[in-house]
């Protein structure tokens, strides 16, 4: 039977809980298609000039829909921030050498055209994404960094200057290869 301070969707007629994992799917596929397309709308326009009228079109949701998913546009932007971040974090993770993991990143990040775009119309944004802080997004990317590369607060520290220094002077392949070997052979 039914505890009596349970709410009556709790349960099921025979006392189990009720399982929300296809409303949780649901929601995870809506977050995910909101955070795609705003990347690929900021790739056109910029983060700042983004509408999202036009996010909520790409990602094939309502804008009430993304609402539900974010209390405004910067909580959209930080929560897109923090997914890549996350994706960056797994590429690395997922290399099978450190130098294959600087590769990997340099290359996403030299041919990201979302913050290729926002290095031509957001300057400030770009300029406060890209310095390093005390902000919990940093903490969490240098400890990762520090988790994949190893070495002493200089060598992360250099690791993490060089690639963001690739968000407003992106490498070719080329480059990006013969520099991620000669840092790797650094650390």
């Amino acid at each position: 039977m039914r505890h009596l301070l349970s709410p009556w969707w709790a349960t099921l007629h025979n006392g189990s809980p009720v399982k929300y994992a296809p409303q949780m799917a649901t929601y995870q596929r809506s977050q995910i298609a909101i955070l795609a397309g705003a990347k690929e709308v900021i790739a056109e326009v910029g983060s700042y000039e983004s509408l999202m009228n036009d996010i909520a079109e790409r990602a094939e949701v309502s804008r009430a829909t993304i609402y539900n998913h974010f209390a405004d546009r910067e909580e959209l932007m930080n929560a897109l921030l923090a997914s890549e971040v996350e994706r960056l974090i797994i590429i690395a993770t997922s290399a099978a050498t450190r130098a294959e993991a600087l590769y990997q990143l340099s290359r996403n990040i030299s041919e990201d055209l979302a913050l290729a775009k926002m290095v031509e119309t957001d300057r400030d944004q770009i300029t406060a994404l890209i310095t390093i802080t005390d902000h919990p997004l940093w903490i969490a990317i240098h400890r990762a960094a520090a988790q994949v590369f190893g070495g002493d607060e200089n060598s992360v520290g250099l690791i993490l200057r060089w690639l963001i220094a690739q968000v407003t002077s992106p490498l070719t392949a080329v480059q990006s290869k013969i520099q991620a070997d000669r840092l790797t052979s650094l650390l």
